[in-house]
């Protein structure tokens, strides 16, 4: 969801909200339809502290998946960095094609999967490019001190690796519970109608626009930031792009280009196998 899409919804929420209100205020009784508004005062109190608490609480766990997802990015990317440092060490004839392997690997997160997380779909737990690299470190056979310390770190890394993927596809689908929304859309609707039982035709017009209006646009928002931080993929606004992983590409290009390596890579530019 972009950011005009946000702002429309608001937009358009305080409008009906404002036209509701004007038009239950014509009914309404002068003073309202609370004969005493001190006592209906303590209860929208209640009912607002339970929303921000509720909502505060459900916010607290969305962010927590949110930044579980970023920093799951983040540490694929690094660690899928540091396997490419570790198989320059490994045996010449193995070398390339763990390269090419990691490097289908990146552009494929990026290409393929992130995509189909920014639409909410399911991404597999295991990528094949993966499991293509875990076959061919089957068949290296470490002959140096340097080459078996380098397949060690190789497989540390891919374990690290495969725990940052585990949590970046955790929150593709969203995170809260469906009886969670549940409460807090209730909740929500609950402090909108107590509001209109605020209505009074002897209020300056203005003053019972601004009031539904307000009230309004904290509820939309609090919803809006709950389904913002939800779905970190399927927004634009604050949503996770794979920034990480395309700057461990282009470091992975330098690399090549520097170490003269020019062995033809086993994906297109998409990550997608030849």
């Amino acid at each position: 969801m972009s950011v005009l899409w946000g702002i429309l919804i608001v937009v358009v929420a305080d409008a009906v909200a404002v036209a509701v209100m004007l038009f239950v205020r014509r009914q309404a009784p002068a003073g309202g339809y609370f004969s005493d508004s001190d006592r209906a005062s303590g209860v929208f109190g209640v009912l607002a502290t339970g929303f921000a608490i509720f909502a505060g609480f459900v916010i607290f766990l969305a962010f927590t998946a949110y930044d579980n997802s970023r920093a799951g990015a983040e540490q694929e990317a690094q660690a899928l960095l540091q396997q490419y440092q570790s198989a320059q060490f490994l045996p010449v004839s193995v070398r390339p094609r763990v390269t090419g392997e990691l490097i289908c690997f990146g552009r494929s997160v990026v290409r393929q999967e992130w995509p189909v997380m920014k639409a909410g779909g399911t991404v597999e737990a295991l990528n094949p490019w993966g499991i293509g690299l875990l076959r061919i470190m089957q068949s290296v056979a470490p002959k140096t001190a340097a080459q078996q310390s380098a397949y060690d770190r190789f497989f540390d890394q891919q374990r690290a690796r495969e725990d940052g993927r585990r949590d970046r596809i955790h929150a593709s689908e969203g995170i809260i519970p469906i009886s969670l929304w549940v409460v807090l859309t209730l909740l929500a609707v609950t402090l909108f109608a107590y509001v209109l039982f605020y209505a009074d035709s002897a209020e300056l017009a203005r003053s019972q626009a601004m009031m539904i209006g307000s009230v309004t646009t904290a509820l939309v928002v609090t919803l809006f930031a709950v389904y913002t931080l939800n779905r970190p993929y399927r927004t634009d606004f604050g949503g996770l792009k794979p920034v990480a992983m395309e700057r461990s590409l282009s470091v992975l290009d330098e690399a090549r280009t520097t170490l003269g390596d020019s062995s033809p890579l086993p994906c297109d530019s998409r990550g997608a196998a030849r």
